[in-house]
C-alpha cells in the first residue's frame, strides 16, 4: 500500500490531469478495481478461496473454520486443498469493501460472524444483498456494524432475512433514525435475536 500512496502522491502534483488533484477519484477507481469480482476465479479456486482473495486485498480479514488466528496477510494465504479452509468470520474493519464485490460472498456456507467497522464503502445495498443471500441466511449467527455512515435503517431492516441472527451490534451510525421501529421489526421477526444499540 506505501507504493500505491506515493503514486497517489505524485499524481495528484501533476496540474495536467483533469483529475490530478482529487486523491479521492483515484483511491474510488482502485477500491472499485479491488472489488470487481472474477467469477472464472471463483470456479477456478471455490468461493471460501476467491472471497479470502477479495476481502484481504480490500483490507479486511478472515478467520477459518478450525483456527484460532485471523488471516490478514494476502500474501500468506493458506495453501493445500482449496475445500480445506472455510469462512467463518469476517472482520471488515477499515477495509474498502463495496456492493459490487459482494458477489463473493453467493457462495459460502459457513461464515457465522460478520463485523463492518468504519466502512466507508458500505451502504444499504450491500446489507441488502446480504440479506438475500441464502447460504448466509441459514449460517450467520452474529453481525456488528460500527461507524459506517451510508447505512440507514432501510439496509438494517434488510438484516432480519438472516433467520439465524442471535446477536446483532449497531453503533454510531447517524444515518439510522427509527430506533423504535428497528427495535420493534427485529423483535417480531427474530425473537430470539440479542439486539444491542448504541445510536444517538
Amino acid at each position: 500500500m506505501m507504493l500505491f500512496g506515493k503514486i497517489s502522491q505524485q499524481l495528484c502534483g501533476l496540474k495536467k490531469l483533469p483529475w490530478s488533484c482529487d486523491c479521492r477519484y483515484f483511491w474510488g477507481w482502485l477500491n472499485a478495481v479491488f472489488n470487481k469480482v472474477d467469477y472464472e476465479r471463483i470456479k477456478d479456486v471455490g468461493p471460501d478461496r476467491a472471497a479470502s482473495e477479495w476481502l484481504l486485498r480490500c483490507g479486511a480479514m478472515v478467520r477459518y473454520h478450525g483456527q484460532e488466528r485471523w488471516q490478514k496477510d494476502y500474501n500468506h494465504l493458506p495453501t493445500g486443498p482449496l475445500d480445506k479452509y472455510k469462512i467463518q468470520a469476517i472482520d471488515a474493519t477499515d477495509s474498502c469493501i463495496m456492493s459490487i464485490g459482494f458477489d463473493y460472498m453467493e457462495g459460502l456456507q459457513h461464515v457465522e460472524k460478520i463485523r463492518l467497522c468504519k466502512c466507508h464503502y458500505i451502504e444499504d445495498d450491500c446489507l441488502e444483498k446480504l440479506g438475500k443471500l441464502e447460504n448466509l441466511q441459514k449460517s450467520v449467527l452474529e453481525m456488528e456494524i460500527i461507524s459506517c455512515g451510508n447505512v440507514t435503517d432501510k439496509g438494517i431492516i434488510a438484516l432480519y432475512h438472516l433467520r439465524n441472527l442471535k446477536y446483532l451490534l449497531l453503533s454510531d451510525l447517524p444515518g439510522v433514525r427509527e430506533k423504535e421501529n428497528l427495535i420493534r421489526a427485529f423483535k417480531t421477526a427474530l425473537p430470539s435475536l440479542e439486539l444491542k444499540l448504541d445510536l444517538k
